[in-house]
């Protein structure tokens, strides 16, 4: 832990390392680790509810008085009426690490009166280590890291996430994702949003959007992206996104681009973009006409804000 860093910081760390450690034991038999799903494609395992502990003893043993928001355990921890929150997501990219693909993480952030004041991504495969605290730039490995410099999409790497959960509008995130496609050098889907966002910060891909993550998904990679000199908001360019369940971040030329690109897509967007955007969009899949494919009923479709 380093002297320079803010005492809450570090203790962030180390409750990020200790967290890894349990993750890279279980890593090295992967397949013995018990699964569980909390619905259709949404998986849950030991690990992360031992990271999470883990994370929440080290917090807590520090910071009695603090609230917690965590992923598996939601706000049972802590005290609920505090100023101090910690977001805390024990392992970003279950999915990757029960196949033993080496994309995961674990993100922490502290919210000091709803704003994001200190952030910790670990990548315990690699060891790298994302942090930033508000004010003092953003860092990986105690290096200082920047946000690209790109200023064309067409010379850019994006970064995006798939939908998988049951009510996702498949169709409108094709044409999303073809709309941002053909415009950028390459769009790549890691599977950690946190662990995306460290990766704007740090200039490794110039941009990010998603839609239906959590606020413990994106919390500490706000604060390392707008650390970083980056903008981070949601599809309307809105800065006030943590909540609402859509996020596209970038280096400040790149993020325009991609506001004008998908505001249309945006919960918040205009009655007439909405209707235009529905009369334009093709119906892509239709499950229902898949040979040898049970589908479940549809969902009702999501009220219009």
């Amino acid at each position: 832990m380093s002297s320079n860093q803010h005492p809450m910081l570090n203790v962030a760390v180390k409750a990020a390392r200790a967290a890894g450690a349990i993750i890279n034991r279980a890593a090295l038999d992967v397949e013995s680790v018990r699964i569980s799903q909390k619905q259709v494609n949404d998986f849950v395992t030991e690990v992360d509810h031992a990271s999470e502990r883990v994370v929440i003893e080290t917090l807590l043993g520090a910071y009695p008085t603090h609230g917690i928001w965590a992923e598996e355990s939601g706000r049972e921890h802590g005290n609920a009426a505090s100023d101090h929150v910690w977001l805390i997501d024990p392992l970003d990219g279950t999915t990757n690490f029960i196949h033993g693909f080496p994309v995961y993480c674990v993100s922490i952030a502290l919210l000091v009166k709803g704003r994001v004041e200190q952030a910790v991504i670990y990548d315990p495969t690699r060891n790298d280590l994302f942090t930033a605290t508000r004010g003092r730039g953003a860092y990986v490995n105690d290096r200082r890291i920047r946000v690209s410099k790109r200023t064309q999409m067409k010379d850019c790497l994006v970064s995006t996430g798939f939908p998988f959960r049951p009510g996702d509008n498949f169709n409108h995130y094709l044409r999303m994702m073809s709309d941002v496609m053909q415009r950028t050098a390459g769009l790549r889907r890691p599977g950690a949003a946190a662990l995306d966002l460290a990766y704007v910060a740090a200039g490794f891909t110039d941009g990010f959007f998603e839609t239906g993550l959590s606020p413990w998904d994106v919390a500490a990679g706000s604060l390392l992206v707008t650390e970083a000199g980056g903008l981070i908001g949601n599809f309307t360019g809105e800065a006030d996104f943590l909540e609402q369940r859509e996020c596209v971040a970038g280096n400040p030329r790149i993020y325009g681009q991609l506001v004008n690109i998908l505001q249309k897509y945006s919960k918040f967007a205009t009655v007439a973009q909405k209707t235009d955007l529905a009369r334009t969009t093709p119906n892509i899949v239709d499950p229902a006409t898949r040979p040898g494919t049970q589908v479940e009923d549809d969902p009702a479709p999501e009220a219009t804000p």
